[in-house]
Parts: structure tokens; C-alpha cells; sequence
């Protein structure tokens, strides 16, 4: 064996145990930076009062044992990287699921799919495929955090609460210096919860609207009204949204696709439909909310490395994407793959699928427990951002930000544990260790 390949973890922190002043959250995909974790063995949030951040940070209040285990048995780092490379090279189609990791562990992660012919799909595959599958076959009109900030004096929710999965979003546009006030805040067919104007209070105002019928109905009305179509027993409240909207000089709309029904993919035409029109006199742009635990980084990296996004297969005849075959519910219910390697590095909240296959997870030390089981291998990995440096691709596509380890717990990173695999596949260890 090489000396690279054994050489893990590595010095993923460049100054172990010295806390930074600021920090990037890792925990959502809005990336939120200029915050600080107060010294100590709690990691303790400063300059920010997001739960999602605060949950992140619980989990490692009691780090868990840092222990490897080959079915449910506790073993080395290096003989769980050994069976889990036998598994890997015995495997005839594997699927790489979770993903939940950052730039450099989706790169090691793709090389290896190369290595053995993987299907890749996120853990969140089914909320990013309805943005994706119109960016496809429509395209999309995006806008960005800044230009909300800037420009934006009409936002319109449409389905969502904005903040259930990314409680920081609305303190994120919040008018730039020099503005003089916020744009008005309207959720259309948000359901319960949505937030007021005293936990927005940089709107100049702040509406409800209840959706007629499902939100598909509604968003087809709406993009009928901007294109000043007539229809007949249209409620007041819609058609003042549209005159609204028609009228705003940079309208935005946000949507959730993770919090849409079956077939999420048609709202989002309709909104697409409804931007092509307003941007025919004004200015407009969608924001898609999405993209956790790494999912929005995945999906990037994939594209730039093969040209396809996920749920798509690497093998022997290239790069092959199929949104709908490559899911890996349905591969795992029709026992389509022999092998799952899941990833999951953020949080213990997002453990493997049940699955009567071999398993091998590369994850949160928490999740050891849930993993200690015949047939899997468990190899615990560095979360991004709190005990291993990396990078993340935020959730409006426009930059990627660099995150920054606060404490060393001596684990290896994602990128570390794949590149060993690929060379003790290289190497013919995997297939020692199948002999054994």
C-alpha cells in the first residue's frame, strides 16, 4: 500500500483547535456567512439566531466515538476502508446515494462512480428534480440573493413559507445599504405558518393569499392574468397580485420544489411562463429554495465533471442520465443496484435507506449506532465547516464559499476515504481482501 493511501485523516484544518472569528454555516444551502461560534467544547452560535444552524451545532455537543464498524463489528479505519473496497470491486452495479457532501468529496466520489460504473443520486433527488426537469426542457430565469437585495420590490412566495427549510432567507434580502426601504412580501397558497410583517420588518408590507382550488390551478390563473387574458370569476386579491406584479420593476418569485405535490415539475413552467411575460416590459427573476446537505454542490460538480446532472450512470458507455430510472427509491424497491454507498457528513438526520443489500455509509459519527448491523460498513467522516475545511456551491448557483474547520476530531474527510478507495481498487487490495 501507498504511503498517500494511508496517510488519513490528513490536515484538512490548517490551524487545529483555533477557532475563527467567522464562519460559514454549512447547514443550509443560503450558506450564511459573517457568524461565530463562541470558544469552547459547545459549539455555541454567535451573530445569528437561525434554528437550523442551532440544530447542526447540537449534534455535535457529544461528539460521538469516532469508530469504524464491518458489520455492526468495531474495526480500524484502514480494515473498514479494505472491506469496503472488496465490496465496492465485487459489486455489479452500485448506486452512490446521500451525496451529502462538499466540492472535493463529490469530485473523489465521481472519480470512483468512474472506477465502478455508479449510478449517482442526492438524498433530496426528488425535491431537485422538478427545477432541474424544467431547466431542461424550458430553461430558467434565475436571480441571485444580491439582486434581491438591490432591486427587488415585489417578492411573491408561491407554495412556500420561505423559511421552514431555510429559517435565515428572509434576514438574507433584507435592502443593501442605501436603500431606503424593502419591496412588499406576498405568499400565494403558503398554507399556515407563514411569516408576518413583524418577523419581516424590512417589507414595506407583508400579505397572505389563500391558493382557489390546488397551487397548480392557481399558478395557471396567475400566468394567465399577467398575460391580461380574461377569465371569468377571478378572485379580487388574484388579480390585484397580477396588476401588482405587471407593475413592480423587479419583481421575484420564490418557490419550494421540495414542498410541491407530484409533478412539481408543471408549477414551475407555469412560473417560468408567467417571468417570460412580465420580462417582455420589466424585470423579473425566480429564486428556487433547495438544495441542502450539499445538494445544490453535488449537482454542480457532477454537471462540470460529465456534462449530466444526477441520477445519472457512469459506465461502461459513458454518462447516461435517466431523472426517472436513476431515482433511488426505484432502485432500491425494483433491487435494480447490488450496492449502496451512502454519504451523509452534515447532520445524523439523514440516515441510509433501509435496503436488504450491502451498505457501506460514509457518515456523521452519530449515525454509528443506526449502522452497527450485518451487511454494512461504516466509516465515520469530517462535516464541512466544523471539523474539515471545503467548499459549497450557495443556493442561487452564483458562488461558491468556503468553509472552515473549527476543531480537528481527527476524522477523515469524504475526499480522503474516496481516494483511498479508488486506489486500493487500483491497487488489487480489494480483491486480497474478497480471497481472505
Amino acid at each position: 500500500m501507498s504511503t498517500t493511501t494511508e496517510t488519513i485523516p490528513s490536515a484538512a484544518i490548517s490551524a487545529a483547535g483555533v477557532q475563527p472569528r467567522d464562519w460559514t454555516c454549512p447547514f443550509c444551502s443560503l450558506l450564511c456567512d459573517g457568524l461565530a461560534l463562541a470558544p469552547g467544547p459547545v459549539l455555541q452560535l454567535r451573530g445569528g439566531d437561525c434554528a437550523r444552524a442551532r440544530a447542526g451545532l447540537a449534534a455535535f455537543d457529544h461528539p460521538a466515538a469516532a469508530v469504524s464498524c464491518v458489520d455492526g463489528v468495531p474495526r480500524g479505519l484502514y480494515a473498514a476502508l479494505d472491506a469496503a473496497a472488496a465490496r465496492l470491486g465485487a459489486a455489479r452495479l452500485p448506486l452512490f446515494g446521500g451525496l451529502a457532501t462538499d466540492v472535493q468529496g463529490m469530485r473523489a466520489l465521481y472519480r470512483l462512480a468512474n472506477v465502478r460504473g455508479a449510478i449517482l443520486d442526492h438524498a433530496h433527488g426528488e425535491a431537485m428534480m422538478p427545477a432541474l426537469r424544467m431547466l431542461q426542457d424550458r430553461g430558467q430565469m434565475f436571480t441571485t440573493l444580491a439582486e434581491i437585495r438591490n432591486r427587488a420590490d415585489l417578492i411573491v412566495c408561491v407554495g412556500t413559507d420561505a423559511r421552514s427549510s431555510h429559517p435565515e432567507f428572509f434576514r438574507r434580502c433584507a435592502p443593501a445599504a442605501g436603500r431606503e426601504a424593502g419591496g412588499r412580501v406576498v405568499f400565494l397558497g403558503a398554507g399556515g405558518g407563514t411569516p408576518g410583517a413583524a418577523e419581516i420588518p424590512w417589507a414595506s408590507a407583508v400579505d397572505a393569499l389563500c391558493a382557489e382550488g390546488d397551487i397548480f390551478d392557481t399558478v395557471a390563473t396567475l400566468a394567465a392574468l399577467v398575460n391580461s387574458r380574461r377569465l371569468a370569476a377571478v378572485p379580487a386579491a388574484l388579480a390585484e397580485l397580477a396588476d401588482a406584479m405587471r407593475a413592480a420593476r423587479y419583481c421575484v418569485l420564490v418557490w419550494e420544489p421540495a414542498r410541491l405535490a407530484q409533478h412539481g415539475a408543471l408549477v414551475g413552467e407555469a412560473l417560468l411562463r408567467l417571468l417570460m411575460n412580465l420580462n417582455r416590459k420589466t424585470r423579473a427573476g425566480a429564486f428556487t429554495l433547495g438544495g441542502n446537505d450539499g445538494a445544490q454542490t453535488a449537482n454542480a460538480a457532477m454537471s462540470w465533471l460529465s456534462g449530466l446532472p444526477l441520477r445519472s450512470r457512469v459506465g461502461p458507455q459513458g454518462v447516461d442520465h435517466d431523472p426517472l430510472q436513476y431515482a433511488t427509491a426505484r432502485l432500491l424497491d425494483e433491487r435494480a443496484v447490488n450496492l449502496l454507498l451512502w454519504v451523509a457528513s452534515f447532520t445524523p438526520d439523514l440516515p441510509p435507506p433501509p435496503a436488504a443489500l450491502p451498505r457501506i455509509v460514509l457518515g456523521h459519527p452519530a449515525l454509528a449506532a443506526g449502522c452497527a448491523q450485518p451487511g454494512t460498513v461504516f466509516i465515520p467522516v469530517a462535516t464541512p465547516g466544523i471539523n474539515a475545511d471545503g467548499h459549497l456551491l450557495r443556493a442561487d448557483s452564483v458562488v461558491s464559499l468556503p468553509l472552515h474547520g473549527v476543531r480537528d476530531d481527527g476524522l477523515a474527510t469524504v475526499a480522503e476515504v474516496a481516494q483511498a478507495l479508488v486506489a486500493r481498487l487500483a491497487s488489487g487490495a480489494a480483491a486480497k481482501e474478497g480471497a481472505r
